[in-house]
């Protein structure tokens, strides 16, 4: 294993205190096991508040969407482990600033029962809140039983979507209602070339052959769909094209937003030959793309390999995915 890190038991609390330390203006480091990301300014009375949450290992998802017009807090777990119950209620309270709490989070069962307990406990204390579930990775569930899917790069396009939601004024339920529209036309897919290394673990989450690649891995090494051989990238990018437009049916003249992400080893060079394939497959398909993000938004620590997400749009969500955003790690 080759990292630049000190001791592996330190690894989160030290990129935390690095983040902090580098963006002193966007972030601030609380909670009583120093695991809650909040804004180091702190938002105006009334607004409903986004959090999130998941485990480290991904940057910039989760913690690094902490800022204006994404999230208000966000609680940190472990590396590819969920926060604990006391970092997302101290998330919680953070982002409680009179207007109700929203709560954004993968569908993975640790975080949907801690997220739970924890809005129950402050709504027992008065807040109103709620919470969305992402559940976008195609490959992991069939269509019938999409409520059990993953929730992994789509959860970029429900940040964007909810904060700027409550930036704009929203309430909670408007809030809650548009975020949950826009997940239901929401899909995604991943390809892995590589594994990575969990620093406390020492050795790779798995391991593919020099020249194989596995469709439909998920961001922590979840099984895919099929491992083989290495295959030229419009070859991959077609496949993926084809499962995700199968999956969602849109109609044709459909306008569609399109991420395509780095799960962490891939250069942005790559990226833009496989986004090339895929605005090619979607323009003859009849399929306008109206908004697209090219890029390292949710990764898995080193490695290689993308993700590609679509998701229907139409006016509303479209001024929503355009409103501004200022926050370290992504300004727009």
């Amino acid at each position: 294993m080759k990292k630049l890190i000190n001791n592996p038991d330190y690894y989160v609390d030290e990129a935390l205190e690095g983040m902090r330390l580098a963006h002193p203006r966007g972030y601030t480091v609380s909670g009583s096991n120093g695991r809650v990301i909040e804004r180091a300014t702190r938002k105006s009375e009334g607004k409903v508040g986004i959090v999130s949450g998941g485990g480290f290992g991904h940057l910039p998802l989760f913690a690094g969407y902490v800022g204006e017009g994404l999230l208000d807090s966000c609680a940190v777990g472990h590396v590819f482990a969920g926060p604990s119950f006391d970092d997302v209620s101290e998330s919680l309270k953070a982002a409680d600033f009179g207007g109700g709490v929203l709560s954004v989070i993968g569908n993975y069962g640790g975080d949907t029962m801690v997220f739970g307990m924890a809005n129950d406990m402050l709504a027992a204390e008065g807040t109103d809140c709620a919470v969305v579930t992402v559940a976008d990775d195609v490959a992991s569930a069939p269509r019938e039983s999409a409520e059990t899917r993953r929730g992994v790069a789509g959860l970029i396009l429900a940040f964007k979507i909810a904060g700027a939601a409550a930036e704009k004024g929203m309430n909670l339920q408007g809030v809650k209602a548009v975020t949950e529209r826009a997940m239901t036309g929401c899909r995604s897919i991943g390809v892995a070339l590589s594994g990575c290394t969990v620093p406390q673990a020492g050795t790779p989450t798995f391991v593919l052959d020099e020249n194989s690649i596995e469709m439909g891995m998920g961001i922590h090494g979840e099984k895919g769909l099929w491992r083989g051989a290495l295959k030229p990238a419009d070859e991959i990018a077609s496949e993926m094209v084809e499962r995700l437009m199968a999956d969602l049916e849109p109609p044709k003249g459909a306008r569609l937003a399109v991420l395509v992400n780095s799960l962490g080893a891939t250069p942005l060079d790559e990226l833009y030959i496989l986004y090339r394939k895929v605005s090619q497959l979607l323009n003859a398909a009849g399929l306008e793309i109206a908004y697209s993000l090219v890029g390292h938004y949710a990764t898995s620590m080193e490695m290689a390999g993308a993700s590609l997400s679509v998701m229907t749009v139409d006016d509303e969500l479209l001024d929503l995915l355009n409103a501004p955003v200022n926050c370290p790690l992504w300004r727009a």
